[in-house]
Formats: C-alpha cells, structure tokens, sequence
C-alpha cells in the first residue's frame, strides 16, 4: 500500500516564529524599566550633589583630626574625630558580632535543618518578624536585655558598688546594632547557599568527607561572597542607625575617645541629630551639621568598599582556581 502525496495546493504554509510587527506592550514595559532607573538615579545625583555642595566645604583637616574640646557648635574649631572613631568602632564590632551568628543560623537552616519541621518554621518567621521591627524597639531591647538583664547582673555577681556594665557603651550598642541587621545577614547568606551546585557537595561526600568537612571546605569558601555581601548590606543599614544607639551606647558628649568596649562613645549620625535639633544657632552651625553628613558618607562607602574589593578578589580567585 502506498500513501498518497498531499497535493501542493493542500500543503500548509510554514510557521513563522519571528515576529513582523512591534510588541508595544514588551516595548511599553521595558521604556517604563528605563524611566525608573533613570529617575532613581537623578535621585541620587541630586541627593549627593545637594549634600556635596552643602558640606563639601567645611570639610578640612581640622574639622576631621579635630575633638570637641573647645566647642563642638564652633564652626571654626569643631571637630568630628571622636565621632568618626566611635562611629567605626561600633560598625566593625557589629560585624565581628554579626558575622558568625548569622552565618551559622544560614547554614543550619539550609544544609541541617528540615524543611517542614517546626523548628525550622519557627526560625524563619522569627527572622522574618524581626527584620520587620522598628529601629526604636532595638534600642529599648538593647536597654532591657543588654544593660539592665546582662550588664547588670555582671556588676551584681562582680560585687562592685558602681556599675561598670550595666551602662550604656559601646559594646552594648554593637551588640543592639547586630541583632537589628541579624536577618539581613542570614537572608544574604542563605541564598548564597542555595546557589551552589548540589554536585559539590555530593562530589566531596562521595569522595569520603564528612558533612562537617564539606561545608567548611567547599560550601563555605563558595559562599563566601555571598556572605560578604549581607556584611555590606548590613553595614550600610547600621552605619546610619540613631535609634538603636540612643540608649545603649551613644553620648550628646565627651571629650575623650572610647578606650574600651564598656566607654560611651560620640556617633556621627546621633552628632548630626544633636546638630539639627539640640544646636543654639541652628543656621550657624548648619556647615557643620553638613560636613558630619558628607563624612558619614564617605565613612560608609569607604566601608563598603573594601568589602567589595575583597568580594571581588575572591571571586576572582575561585575563577582562576576553577
């Protein structure tokens, strides 16, 4: 039996996948994309441009290398040392507090942990709900827990007659500070996490390595710039925060830096509040309050910057490694 041959008038024309009209909606959607980032970035650009304008010009040597010793509203003698030191003190202890608690909660969570068990639920929705708690509830907890629970008890169980803990320093405000970025940590970290192969890890439990080893030998080093970045994210949101310091650490004024974790401290962003609010002439000492907020700026990305570039350098590493 043959089959009969479809006559070539009856034959269907070919498909056409490309289109050969314009897709206003893709067109619309993706104009609209463009429009935003524009707007967000002329933002930006006037946001700086107004600070830069504003402050640029009080910013000397004198006004960075400067204390408070003669009058810290003189815009001619003002300085802004202690606050630059306090303000750093307290971000990079901060990380060195953050860092390993919120990396061990993501690897528990990702590598240790089942998914639908309680427990596990339970800490998402407590990491959940705590990212979503005002800055000024921290500080209230920071006072609670951190000074009267904690410090508190030290000095009772010290036996001193003075307290020497349980007071505002600048321990207590990183501490408060670490547990207000605690879940960006730990979102950042755990999506790192995720993102690398299963094979990796598979691969080295096949060639005998305990789930201990694999993690700290090849999940973690993969991670790790995942990890760097939740640190700048994390620094970029503390090194602005007023609120969680207000009671826990920060001092409208002192004349000596912090020389312990348990001194008080000056804190640029709590020194621009102070100027903006609490300033005799406010008008008088606007360069300063200006030149405050450039330096916290430039505190803050100088910051982030050098966590980008080691970010950088290690992934460049494991490129060439690979």
């Amino acid at each position: 039996m043959t089959m009969d041959t479809p006559h070539p008038s009856t034959t269907p024309p070919p498909r056409r996948f490309a289109r050969t009209g314009t897709d206003w909606s893709s067109a619309l959607f993706t104009g609209a994309a463009a429009a935003c980032t524009v707007l967000i970035l002329a933002i930006l650009a006037v946001i700086l441009g107004y600070l830069g304008t504003l402050g640029l010009g009080q910013i000397s040597w004198q006004f960075v290398t400067g204390g408070t010793d003669a009058d810290m509203f003189d815009v001619q003698k003002a300085g802004i040392l202690p606050m630059l030191i306090g303000t750093t003190a307290r971000v990079i202890l901060m990380t060195i507090f953050v860092i390993p608690v919120g990396v061990t909660t993501a690897v528990y969570l990702t590598e240790y942990a089942h998914t639908t068990s309680p427990l596990t639920r339970f800490i998402r929705s407590a990491v959940n709900n705590l990212a979503g708690v005002p800055s000024i509830v921290f500080g209230l907890f920071g006072v609670g827990f951190f000074i009267s629970f904690i410090g508190g008890g030290i000095d009772s169980i010290s036996g001193t007659g003075e307290p020497h803990w349980g007071k505002p320093a600048l321990l207590w405000a990183s501490l408060t500070l670490a547990v207000m970025t605690l879940p960006v940590v730990i979102v950042a970290t755990e999506e790192s996490l995720k993102a690398i192969a299963p094979g990796l890890r598979e691969s080295s439990l096949a060639l005998g390595a305990t789930k201990l080893e694999t993690i700290l030998r090849i999940v973690l080093p993969n991670a790790l710039p995942g990890i760097l970045t939740g640190a700048i994210l994390a620094v970029s949101r503390a090194a602005g925060e007023v609120a969680p310091i207000l009671f826990t650490g920060a001092a409208y004024f002192l004349k000596d830096t912090p020389r312990s974790p348990t001194d008080q401290f000056m804190d640029l962003a709590y020194h621009v509040y102070v100027l903006s609010t609490q300033s005799p002439n406010v008008e008088k000492t606007r360069p300063i309050l200006f030149g405050t907020v450039v330096v916290l700026l430039l505190l803050t990305f100088s910051l982030n910057l050098v966590a980008v570039i080691v970010r950088s350098r290690i992934r460049r590493q494991m490129s060439a490694a690979h």
